[in-house]
């Protein structure tokens, strides 16, 4: 199967938890997460997201809508979810997989994650810009998802952060290497460590959100930079190549990590696996809270 046909089954796929559409005039490929019951990354939005990134990878850079060829110049992450962006890892499946001591368990979800992040950190091998629109939560693993795009477009009331240091971890599937290429490894342990949930605008002014836009005007703040960048964007792609040459994330380097994060998962002690569980709780709570809210929304 050539890559052109390949990207037409690509909205033939029956996805669970992530939708998948294409603006053929400015040639975006749009992921938009919706994990449940939880937004988190469960195993099935990692399992959604891979395989339409191996669809991605082997296109070409191509795609074929409307009888018409058109090349893939951008590639957005987004969520569903009203509210959020996503919540991160799977805590349930950590507290579970640890008490029960399924280490080898525990880093293949772990190297999961980082096979969706890579993918999206090298541009899935194509002249692809990545960009995140986060409308909402980004926590944990959800935050690192987004930093794993070359820019990040923020709405005013989106909330980002690393909590695990609540539970005495540290984020361990690409925060301290991307944080740190972007504002420098001691800033970078200093953001994690200090476990706090930053605002968009805050996250702008330390230089890890690139664009912030009114509630509700992300999507359009997002066509506004396409349109400026597609003005210069052999220069913004060479210059990609360039940050990717100078600044690159190994996928060893990633991994590296992961199996750091795991040995420590499994040092961690009854009173952190309770603050772990409270935390589990609280994700179920906000899932509740904001499928309510999209009920009476439609509803209205």
């Amino acid at each position: 199967m050539n890559a052109i046909s390949e990207q037409i089954n690509l909205f033939n796929q029956n996805y669970r938890e992530l939708t998948a559409r294409f603006d053929h005039e400015y040639g975006v490929l749009w992921a938009h997460m919706n994990p449940a019951p939880i937004p988190c990354f469960s195993s099935g939005i990692l399992a959604d997201m891979r395989d339409y990134q191996a669809i991605i990878q082997s296109s070409g850079g191509v795609i074929a809508t409307r009888g018409r060829i058109r090349t893939i110049d951008y590639f957005v992450l987004a969520s569903k979810v009203a509210g959020v962006f996503n919540l991160g890892g799977d805590l349930r499946l950590f507290r579970d997989l640890i008490i029960r001591g399924e280490r080898d368990k525990l880093f293949q979800y772990a190297k999961a994650c980082i096979d969706v992040l890579y993918a999206n950190i090298i541009n899935y091998d194509l002249p692809i810009t990545t960009i995140s629109l986060v409308q909402g939560d980004a926590l944990g693993g959800g935050f690192e998802a987004a930093l794993s795009s070359d820019i990040i477009i923020a709405e005013k009331s989106a909330q980002m952060g690393l909590p695990e240091v609540l539970f005495n971890l540290f984020p361990g599937m690409g925060a301290y290497s991307l944080i740190g290429r972007r504002i420098g490894t001691k800033r970078a342990e200093d953001f994690i460590l200090s476990g706090r949930i930053y605002t968009a605008e805050e996250l702008h002014e330390i230089g890890l959100v690139d664009i912030v836009a009114e509630d509700g005007y992300g999507e359009m703040a997002l066509y506004e930079y396409i349109k400026k960048q597609n003005r210069r964007r052999n220069t913004m792609n060479a210059l990609a190549q360039v940050r990717r040459r100078c600044n690159a994330v190994s996928y060893e380097e990633l991994i590296d990590v992961t199996k750091i994060w795991v040995d420590a998962a499994f040092r961690l002690e009854d009173r952190d696996l309770r603050m772990m569980e409270r935390l589990v709780r609280a994700q179920r709570k906000l899932a509740v809270e904001t499928t309510e809210a999209e009920v009476e929304q439609v509803a209205a």
